[in-house]
Parts: C-alpha cells; sequence; structure tokens
C-alpha cells in the first residue's frame, strides 16, 4: 500500500528535514507486518514528493473475520489503505507525528502547501469528505471503478487532500482517519487505545462534526470505550471524579507494566547475565540494553526474521562496541537443549509459554529449567479469567496463543516444575488488580538457592 506526501514550499527539500528522512537514500523498516520503505520520487526546490510504501507480508497476517472462507487468502490487506498503514506512520515518521524537528523547527510549527495522495482507500466519496474538508483540505474522491465487464464502481477511493496544512497535523489526521475509513483494526483494540486517540486527535478532533463516528470506528465499535473517548473529549467540561476513575486515562498500557516487572523481578535476584527466551521483535531487549547492571544479554528466537526484526530495532549496527559487546542475538528453539544458554543468572519467557503446543511443553520445561539451568526463571502468561474485562473479545486474547490459565492452572503448574527441577516459586499479578478475578497478566518467579532474592538474602 502506497502514500504519498508532496509540498511546494520552497526549498521543498526541507520536507526531508521535516521527516528526518534524507531525500538522496532509500529509508527501508521492518515493520510487524512487512517492511516498510520511504523514498524521494520527486525532489526538487519546487516540489518534493515523499513516498511511504508499505510491503506486507502475507504470512505475517492472520485471517480476518469476514464472510468467506478464504477471506485468509484473498483481501485486500496488502494494498488498501488501513490501520497496516498507520501503524507504519506511527513507526517510520514518530518525530513528524510529534511536530518536532531539530533543523528546521520554524517550518516545522507552521502551515505549508501540501498535498497527500492515498491511491487505495476503503469508503465513499461523502463519508471521505465528510471527515477530511471540516480539518481544512480540499477533498477529490475518485471512486475506483470496477473492470469494465463487470461495470459500476468498487468500495475504494483514490484519495486527494490539497491544503496549507501542518505536516505534523496532517499525519495525525491520516492517523486517526486512515483506520476509521478502513472500519477495522488489524490488532486487538484495548483500553490503550483511547489514549493514542486523543493524542493524535489533540486540537482538531473535539470540535470535529463527526466526532462520534470517528470513536466508535478508530476504537472498533467498542461502545464503553467510544463512551469514554467522547466525555474526555469535552473541552467545555472538566474530566469528573467518575470519568477519572475509567480505565482508560494515561494509565501505563499493560506490556509497558509488565516489562517493568519483569525489570523489578529481574534486580530482586541481582542478576547481570539474563537471557530472554522468545525475544521476539526485542522490546525487553531494548529496556535490558539501556541498564548498565545487565553485562551480558542474550536474546534467543526461534523465527530468524524476528532476529533480524530485534537487531534493526536495536540498531546493533551502529551501536558502540563496548554496547555491542554485552548482547547476542540467536536463533534457536526453546523445546530443544542448547548448550549456548547454560551458565546464566536468569532466564525471562515474557509472553511466551502459550504460545507453545501443550503437548511440547514437557519439552521446553526440559530445556530451560533443566538443561539451560539459569539461577532464575521469570515467566509470565496471561490470566484467562481477566478476559472478561475486555468488551467482544470471544476465544483467546491473540490467534496464536495455544492456551490461556487461569490462576490457578499457573500456579499448579509452576509448582510442579519447580519441585521437579528444584527451584522455589513465588507468583504476583502485573496491571491493575480485580478482586474478583485477578490481575490481567500473572508472573511466576523461579528461583534457586545459589540465586536468592534481595527480599530472602535479608
Amino acid at each position: 500500500m502506497l502514500l504519498t506526501l508532496t509540498t511546494t514550499h520552497r526549498p521543498a527539500t526541507d520536507l526531508g528535514y521535516l521527516l528526518v528522512k534524507h531525500p538522496d537514500r532509500v529509508h527501508s523498516f521492518s515493520v510487524p507486518t512487512g517492511t516498510a520503505y520511504v523514498l524521494y520520487p520527486e525532489n526538487g526546490a519546487d516540489r518534493c514528493t515523499a513516498a511511504l510504501l508499505l510491503d506486507v507480508d502475507p504470512q505475517m497476517l492472520r485471517a480476518q473475520k469476514d464472510a468467506f472462507e478464504l477471506s485468509q487468502y484473498v483481501n485486500d490487506r496488502p494494498y488498501a489503505a488501513s490501520s497496516l498503514l498507520a501503524s507504519a506512520m506511527a513507526r517510520v515518521f514518530r518525530t513528524a507525528l510529534r511536530g518536532a524537528s531539530k533543523d528546521r523547527p520554524e517550518l516545522a510549527a507552521v502551515p505549508i502547501p501540501l498535498e497527500i495522495r492515498v491511491p487505495v482507500l476503503r469508503g465513499t466519496p461523502d463519508l471521505v469528505s465528510r471527515l477530511f474538508t471540516p480539518l481544512g483540505w480540499t477533498v477529490t474522491a475518485t471512486p475506483i471503478p470496477f473492470e469494465p465487464e463487470i461495470g459500476g464502481d468498487s468500495r475504494y477511493v483514490d484519495l486527494l487532500l490539497t491544503g496549507d496544512i501542518r505536516l505534523a497535523d496532517a499525519l495525525n489526521h491520516l492517523y486517526v482517519l486512515l483506520p476509521v475509513l478502513d472500519d477495522g483494526k488489524h490488532y486487538w483494540v484495548a483500553p490503550d487505545e483511547i489514549e493514542k486517540l486523543l493524542r493524535s486527535g489533540e486540537g482538531w478532533l473535539a470540535a470535529h462534526p463527526e466526532k462520534v463516528l470517528i470513536a466508535r470506528r478508530y476504537l472498533a465499535h467498542r461502545r464503553s470505550l467510544a463512551t469514554t473517548a467522547l466525555q474526555l473529549l469535552e473541552a467545555d467540561q472538566p474530566v469528573t471524579e467518575e470519568e477519572a476513575e475509567l480505565p482508560v486515562a494515561r494509565r501505563a498500557p499493560l506490556a509497558e507494566q509488565r516489562r517493568d516487572a519483569v525489570l523489578a523481578a529481574l534486580a530482586e535476584v541481582n542478576a547481570s547475565r539474563v537471557l530472554d527466551l522468545g525475544c521476539g521483535p526485542g522490546a525487553l531487549l531494548s529496556a535490558l540494553l539501556k541498564d548498565r547492571s545487565f553485562t551480558e544479554i542474550v536474546g534467543a528466537d526461534v523465527a530468524t526474521r524476528t532476529l533480524e526484526m530485534a537487531a534493526r530495532k536495536l540498531k546493533l549496527d551502529r551501536l558502540p562496541e563496548r554496547q555491542k559487546d554485552r548482547i547476542k542475538l540467536i536463533q534457536t528453539a526453546l523445546t530443544y537443549r542448547d548448550d549456548r544458554l547454560r551458565g546464566f543468572d536468569a532466564a525471562v519467557l515474557m509472553e511466551v509459554i502459550e504460545h507453545v503446543d501443550l503437548p511440547r511443553l514437557p519439552a521446553l520445561e526440559a530445556a530451560v529449567f533443566g538443561h539451560a539451568q539459569p539461577g532464575a526463571v521469570i515467566v509470565t502468561t496471561p490470566n484467562v479469567e481477566y478476559n472478561v474485562h475486555y468488551e467482544g473479545l470471544t476465544g483467546m486474547r491473540h490467534s496464536d496463543h495455544r492456551f490461556e490459565w487461569t490462576r490457578a492452572e499457573f500456579a499448579a503448574w509452576a509448582e510442579r516444575v519447580a519441585a521437579t527441577y528444584g527451584y522455589t516459586v513465588t507468583i504476583r499479578g502485573v496491571g491493575e488488580d480485580h478482586e474478583t478475578t485477578g490481575a490481567p497478566t500473572q508472573l511466576a518467579l523461579f528461583t534457586t538457592e545459589k540465586k536468592e532474592t534481595k527480599e530472602v538474602t535479608a
């Protein structure tokens, strides 16, 4: 899928400074659903165009809820602008979305002539106009016709926006309205999506005549989330105590709370040499690398593509040698014994075990607890009892989860593993703790006598 940004501001090449992407290079970025490229098909003093091209990897997409059996294989996700493109924008234009520019701060703060084109976008010309015209854009939404032998127009338009708009505002308009027009998200919409909507809609969404439709579609038609977002948008009314207690406002996302809980557990056991098993694209590795108390860090994953994404996220090719010597990425299967994983202070399995088929879980236990034998093991996994609080969720939280355990099931598993392999275990919750269902994430800290926690030592 494709999006182009053009300006005729002179010198037009200043667009490269605003986007923090040099016009003479092709920039590539790994994203969870493929690869994003930024390039400049036009690069002159009078006119400059930046193109964002998202190459979607079909194997990294899950089947969408749709009306026919082949929707997993036959769908418009690779080419129609959607939340996939919005997420890629947030990844590659992060600084520009914030309105920051080290080299052209004065230009980032003022409107400039812009022309934005999205060649394939779901939506009717009427709806597109209702969404973008109030924001100061001149809208041209041309229906894309079917083949002549079929006749008529498809449900897609070729969108052209023109206007004098601040670049950060333009990008935030697109970030919100692309998934609104597509009327879908490629990921589970949690309460922290309200914060994204309010942040990106600051200065324009509260006064938008279609703000109700925008909130409902952006928040995947989850009524409670949309209601809360609309209440918080009421600029003339202060937030009431009741609204302030809603589980949406400015609270750290669960992923961040989970990461912090893992880091706290590592500090608790005085770990300096750490394994991140099933490291994925490197979210925890980034935090470990920032803490100099971790002198040796190994990220392990079965997927080489995922390790490549982690390497890019960590910018391993640009790290100083002293930093680079602290971290290593290795490809390995956690259900097989690997001597490279032996002898570490601690190992982390953060949201990993639920992706393993239950019949294969004993092999993981033997490989990690029995063969690698780290001094401590930290395991986090979803608490299925908490799922009732996720409105609209049916089944498990992720399509790749093989199981999700209750607190009793997780405790029984942890106690059996600890007894089998000579560990002691403590279990705690991560996230907001509900009196009936507990916390959304459960964490087990396994320790051995040779690696006692600070609390035990004291």
